[in-house]
């Protein structure tokens, strides 16, 4: 290709040919770094632009989004349990708690997913054994155990989700803990007034 290159250029070009042969090493270069950069050009990623979700969670976030998954799924299992009680006002309750944390556990997931995260799909080993525990009582055993067991639980979540909304990291968690908050806190209010008449009986 070189004697080629050379063979056109001392026919076409009439200077000497020292300086022909000038010409033709800085066209070979030239045309060398034209197509190294296509090359690159090809091969570099695009740039990021804004709004798009590049970076990771923090280990905080990442914890939040862990035990509020889990919260979720296990008031929902547990109150789907409720849900047969033959009492109306614990049975209303289980409902609420399947619905209401359904919504927030869905939410959840996209708010992750659309980061390319991922939420537990299931219960944890405490969970599993306090739902566990729940299922072997009926009656108002049942009822009573259940309701003081979401008196615990939405005191604990109404702590947590207080304290994510204001310290996390990601902005849509932040908003996404300051909403569920207020879902919470209602669940609590409930759950303290049910099992508070309840004891009272």
């Amino acid at each position: 290709m070189m004697v080629l290159l050379k063979r056109c250029l001392v026919e076409t070009i009439p200077f000497p040919e020292e300086e022909q042969m000038k010409y033709l090493v800085s066209s070979v270069i030239f045309g060398a770094v034209l197509a190294s950069g296509a090359a690159f050009a090809q091969s570099a990623p695009p740039p990021a632009t804004a709004g798009s979700n590049s970076g990771k969670l923090s280990a905080a976030d990442q914890k939040f989004i862990e035990s509020a998954a889990i919260g979720g799924l296990y008031e929902i299992e547990a109150g789907r349990i409720a849900e047969k009680s033959a009492n109306p006002q614990v049975k209303q309750f289980g409902a609420r708690m399947v619905r209401d944390h359904s919504t927030a556990n869905a939410k959840l997931k996209q708010i992750v997913t659309a980061q390319g995260g991922t939420v537990p799909q299931g219960l944890d080993q405490d969970h599993q054994q306090q739902l566990a525990h729940l299922r072997t009582l009926h009656g108002s055993e049942f009822a009573q155990a259940y309701m003081q067991d979401m008196v615990k639980d939405h005191d604990t979540d109404a702590q947590e989700f207080g304290q994510a909304a204001q310290s996390l990291d990601d902005p849509q968690l932040k908003n996404f803990a300051e909403q569920t908050l207020k879902v919470i806190e209602a669940h609590d209010k409930m759950a303290h007034q049910i099992a508070d008449k309840m004891a009272a009986k």
